[in-house]
């Protein structure tokens, strides 16, 4: 069974950070490329940022760049989003997703 379990959200004030990590099991998580989503209140899911499963190559959404880093711990079967300025707009629930499926997110509010 797929698990993606992400934590680390809370609340912050705008131009703070925060580490979301997620972690994953019941698949061959070094081999599968990794992918942060979002989805803000009243919103569909917006593409954050996704890694490949060597963590070598990453790519980031125009509103993430600059700003967020992803990166992933292969050893420990968890993927990781550094978000750095954060603004207003980043208010959403951080979702991990990968192998197909997605996990249940973590909130995070930015608000002063």
């Amino acid at each position: 069974e797929v698990q993606l379990q992400a934590s680390g959200g809370g609340l912050v004030q705008p131009g703070g950070s925060l580490s979301l990590s997620c972690v994953a099991s019941g698949f061959a998580f070094s081999t599968i490329t990794m992918t942060w989503l979002r989805q803000s209140p009243g919103k569909g899911f917006e593409w954050v940022a996704s890694i490949d499963g060597a963590g070598i190559f990453t790519t980031y959404a125009t509103s993430a760049k600059g700003r967020f880093t992803i990166s992933r711990d292969n050893a420990k079967n968890t993927l990781y989003l550094q978000m750095n300025s954060l603004k207003p707009d980043d208010t959403a629930v951080y979702i991990c997703a990968g192998q197909g499926q997605r996990g249940q997110g973590t909130k995070v509010t930015v608000s002063s």
